[in-house]
């Protein structure tokens, strides 16, 4: 089992920064946190995929709509991964959810590919 704590969202305003961090505990060793992504869900909106990375940290992925603007690193010695976002767009306004898998094959964007889920924290952008 892994658990998955999220922390770090707050207010910010428009063009701002903001690092959310996902710590893991349990069996973070045994394979279960292969892939670590990044999912958000608005308002009255479906939950949709963020940024994924592989273990390694040389692999990422980005929803075009944060591409150039959110990076996702990891830090394996402290089982932890964070999601570094600039330019804030209230758009970007969402609970932000952790989300861990085993390997690396099927579709990292999927949240049915997801085995453990974090509580979620809230990133409030105001325009």
């Amino acid at each position: 089992q892994v658990q998955l704590v999220e922390s770090g969202g707050g207010l910010v305003q428009a063009g701002g920064s903001l690092r959310v961090s996902c710590a893991a505990s349990g069996r973070t060793f045994s394979g279960y946190t292969d892939t670590m992504g990044w999912f958000r869900q608005a308002p009255g909106k479906e939950r949709e995929f963020v940024a994924a990375i592989r273990r390694g940290g040389g692999v990422t992925y980005y929803a075009d709509s944060v591409k150039g603007r959110f990076t996702i690193s990891r830090d394996n010695a402290r089982s932890t991964v964070y999601l570094q976002m600039n330019s804030l767009k209230p758009e970007d306004t969402a609970v932000y959810y952790c989300a861990a898998r085993s390997g690396y094959t099927g579709s990292y964007y999927r949240i049915s590919e997801y085995d453990y889920w974090g509580q979620g924290t809230q990133v409030t952008v105001s325009s």
